[in-house]
């Protein structure tokens, strides 16, 4: 009998089916090319597409709006958790630490059916934006922005978090970088939530668990450390260029570069980079975007490796002056539409996922009395 086949980090490994998401042949959400999703809808027609199976109609759309902008607001004894986190406290685990809390006040929190668990997805799209900006506030001592019924989900976001209307230059980019994460097949997190929701766990769970995978820098932190590489490597091209070999010669892991799926280059990183530089040049910090153009082309010629998603993020949320611990809550602000559609997809069609493992110890043996063992 053979032996079987073992694939480290299961790399390459077909794990289950989805309607989903593909990465064969370019990123696509339902079939959608998501290069087509950013030219010609917005971040919530996008979400509603992952939670529902379609792009709505604009009546569609228009009811979809006036429910997440109906659900943005949190129990007041979680305002109250929050403030009373410790001030080391970051962003992410407070993020976490309320979705898990927020089951407790959500009337479906035990309902399973489908459709509840897409009204439970789409009042976490709506509650999430609400957690991060009100931690950040509370956390300084400060009085969160009530949320705003009239603006769409990236909007309203930039004004809980500052006060003031955003421009239309900012909207529309931070909207391409929640298209572009809103969803990504069986990434790490994802499969967390599919594995947590086969053991017919509920929705909230599933997503506290997607949360805790999402924090590790080989996730969603990477985009947090793409600042401190560009302010290490120096201001000029000759100090980056320098700055990146020797990285590499010290065989350093340059965060923001490769992925595991995509070999050639991450479609997303190309439509965001655009954004990125366009907000470079609006706040005057292109310096950073010369930069990284220079450590891009000697990792593409030292290493064939080329930026992921969180390259051109992390750079383009510099240049929108937010602040680096809420990077990667961002994603996740993005990625629940992604993380919910594979958790009601995985209870639509449920089968517990159960794999095996590929024994490496010591051959069977037998117990020694406590007294006979050396």
């Amino acid at each position: 009998m053979s032996s079987p086949t073992y694939s480290p980090g299961l790399e390459g490994v077909i794990a289950g089916e989805t309607a989903i998401c593909s990465v064969e042949g370019g990123l696509s959400y339902r079939g959608y090319a998501v290069g087509d999703l950013v030219e010609h809808s917005s971040f919530d027609e996008t979400a509603y597409l992952l939670l529902h199976g379609e792009l709505p109609t604009a009546p569609q759309l228009a009811a979809f709006q006036t429910r997440l902008a109906a659900a943005r607001r949190l129990p007041p004894p979680l305002n109250d958790l929050l403030a009373a986190l410790p001030s080391s406290t970051t962003p992410l685990d407070a993020l976490r630490t309320s979705v898990s809390a927020l089951a407790h006040f959500d009337e479906d929190a035990n309902d399973q059916s489908h459709v509840a668990n897409v009204r439970k997805a789409e009042r976490l799209l709506a509650q999430i934006p609400v957690v991060i900006a009100n931690h950040y506030w509370l956390s300084r001592g400060g009085t969160p922005h009530p949320a705003r019924q009239d603006l769409p989900h990236a909007a309203n976001f930039l004004f809980m978090l500052r006060g003031v209307d955003p421009t239309p230059a900012e909207v529309k980019a931070l909207e391409v970088s929640l298209i572009l994460y809103a969803e990504h097949e069986f990434n790490a997190s994802t499969f967390a939530a599919r594995v947590i929701a086969s053991t017919l766990s509920d929705l909230h769970a599933a997503v506290t668990g997607a949360i805790g995978a999402l924090k590790g820098p080989l996730h969603g932190g990477a985009n947090e450390k793409v600042v401190d590489i560009l302010t290490a490597a120096g201001s000029t091209a000759e100090a980056a260029e320098k700055w990146v070999r020797d990285a590499l010669a010290r065989k350093e892991r340059i965060m923001g570069f490769g992925h595991r799926v995509y070999k050639t280059g991450d479609v997303r990183a190309g439509i965001l980079k655009e954004y990125a530089r366009k907000a470079a040049e609006a706040a005057g910090s292109i310096g950073l975007e010369e930069v990284a153009e220079v450590i891009e082309k000697v990792m593409a010629a030292e290493k064939n490796m080329h930026p992921n998603l969180d390259w051109p993020a992390g750079r383009l949320y510099h240049a929108m002056k937010l602040e680096i611990p809420l990077y990667t809550p961002i994603f996740a602000m993005s990625r629940i539409t992604g993380w919910a559609a594979h958790v009601i997809e995985q209870l639509d069609n449920n089968r517990l996922i159960r794999p095996r493992a590929l024994y490496k110890g010591p051959d069977r043996r037998a117990v020694q009395p406590i007294g006979e063992r050396k």
